[in-house]
């Protein structure tokens, strides 16, 4: 009998979770999570993880299994995943994913390209090179290399410019070259289920997002943090912001309205990287339930 993942997608703060819970109470069955952000046990408030009362709701596998003192790579989270899967599909037809990490998503429902090991001195240097010059200069050094790479990849992490320069450099051969050759076959099929809006109610529903974040807490989650800031984890929108303004550098007001911009900005990326799954089935975030279930149910009966 084929299995099923369901893959909801989409841009952040769009209702995901919401509907995510809804079919796993539909399908009776249980969720994974693909949001990088929310592995991590020390971090809730900032990366809107489900409340305990949404973990109730469906059993959720990948939420705050993690510390931010864990070295935890997609690669890992890839082999994690699948083993999951194999055993919640001994006893489901059907399982739930959910998550705005595209290459979470991808790592699970397609594989991820294989790179050549290259001198870890390589990656040392690099991260050397964004303390003295900064992340623009490495931003130019893979434009130089990979032009391709520098229009797709998201060009203001600093982990995946160091990733594909790491690459450049130490294969001579462009980091974009080894993308998206043929992969390893997964024993399920994928049922991709988008959500979406106009782009200005995305965004005026992320900027309500971090009001509420900061009225639930998230100054208080980020001052415990301090002491680690400098951790990759914690290298991400929601807390490099607040971190500044306990440094000294910003105001409240302007490191509240930083986080907004630069959560509308990943959102945008989400929607560039999500619009490239031709074969996902896109709703408007107010569609009903039942209408989602339906488009679902006819794909599942169509085998």
């Amino acid at each position: 009998m084929t299995k099923y993942l369901i893959s909801i997608i989409g841009p952040t703060a769009i209702g995901k979770t919401a509907l995510s819970i809804k079919l796993a109470q539909h399908f009776n069955t249980e969720i994974i999570s693909a949001d990088s952000r929310q592995f991590f046990k020390e971090m809730q408030i900032g990366t809107a993880a489900p409340t305990a009362n949404e973990l109730a709701g469906a059993k959720h596998h990948f939420i705050h299994h993690k510390s931010i003192h864990d070295n935890y790579s997609v690669g890992s989270f890839e082999k994690e995943a699948i083993v999951k899967l194999e055993q919640l599909f001994k006893k489901y037809d059907v399982v739930i994913m959910v998550g705005g990490s595209g290459l979470y998503v991808d790592a699970v429902t397609k594989g991820l390209d294989d790179f050549p090991s290259v001198n870890p001195n390589i990656r040392e240097q690099l991260n050397k090179q964004l303390e003295t010059d900064g992340l623009e200069a490495l931003q130019n050094q893979l434009k130089e290399l990979d032009e391709v790479s520098y229009h797709t990849i998201a060009i203001d992490n600093p982990h995946r410019i160091i990733r594909a320069l790491e690459i450049c450099i130490g294969t001579g051969k462009p980091y974009s070259s080894f993308l998206n050759k043929p992969k390893q076959q997964r024993d399920f099929k994928t049922i991709s289920i988008g959500l979406t809006a106009d782009r200005e109610l995305i965004y005026n529903r992320i900027n309500k997002r971090v009001d509420i974040m900061v009225e639930e807490g998230l100054l208080q989650e980020v001052e415990k943090l301090i002491p680690f800031k400098d951790l990759n984890a914690l290298n991400t929108v929601g807390y490099k912001e607040i971190f500044n303004f306990y440094n000294g550098e910003w105001t409240l007001d302007f490191a509240i309205s930083e986080i907004k911009k630069n959560t509308r900005r990943f959102a945008k990326r989400q929607l560039t990287w999500f619009r490239k799954s031709k074969d996902a089935m896109w709703f408007d975030y107010k569609t009903e339930t039942t209408e989602i279930i339906n488009a679902i149910s006819k794909n599942l009966s169509n085998d």
